[in-house]
């Protein structure tokens, strides 16, 4: 899998626009979101750059009507949707778009959601660059690049409330941003089946060879 993708799973779509899942599959439902930003063949999958669009429905809210920010969608998606070159966003990088739609009294400038989501996806092309699955580590569990240490184990932790400072200690082989981008790949990627159960870490557990060799001493 291109570790920059243009259609994103619901998932995803819900860490580039900054949602939840439910969020995502609600415009798609309830056909808020226009039919060309999304698949259903296979599983449901949502083009990219149509990320900005729903960050602006949800983040526009207090500001707008549910009319108001559906017309946006819709004015803004008939007059981009001839334009191939913008639904990549890996060309958003060399040529940022500029949307601003007006209407009546209304300007509408997307630039901020824009950036956002450029940015947002780009968080989720390096974690997918930071994570491998390799069957000889670990039986194919996903794995930060260069260690064996488990993804969803460092995910689990931190969702249970482990600070980043004892994620740091428990994971001496990560920096704070792999850690950050560890979380980011495990909620864009959920694990299938039940959900893991956190394993608190702690920054002893990796010692224990330290801690029998300082009671062997003791002992002498």
């Amino acid at each position: 899998m291109s570790t920059e993708p243009e259609l994103l799973t619901t998932p995803e779509a819900a860490v580039v626009a900054g949602v939840e899942v439910r969020d995502v599959n609600r415009l798609i439902d309830e056909h808020i979101l226009p039919e060309g930003l999304y698949t259903n063949e296979d599983s449901r999958r949502v083009w990219a750059w149509a990320c900005t669009l729903i960050r602006f429905y949800y983040d526009a809210a207090p500001s707008l009507t549910a009319q108001e920010r559906k017309y946006a969608i819709d004015t803004l998606y008939s007059e981009v949707k001839a334009k191939a070159a913008v639904r990549l966003i890996k060309t958003w990088r060399d040529k940022r778009p500029h949307w601003k739609i007006e209407h009546h009294f209304l300007t509408l400038n997307f630039d901020r959601f824009i950036a956002d989501t450029l940015a947002e996806h780009d968080k989720l092309t390096r974690a997918r660059a930071a994570v491998t699955e390799d069957p000889e580590i670990l039986g194919g569990t996903p794995v930060i690049k260069g260690t064996r240490v488990p993804v969803y184990d460092v995910a689990a932790s931190a969702a249970s409330g482990v600070p980043m400072r004892r994620l740091q200690e428990a994971y001496p082989s990560l920096t704070r941003e792999l850690i950050d981008l560890a979380i980011l790949y495990a909620k864009a990627t959920p694990p299938r089946g039940r959900p893991r159960q956190a394993r608190r870490p702690t920054a002893m557990s990796p010692s224990r060879k330290a801690l029998r060799r300082r009671r062997h001493e003791a002992s002498h």
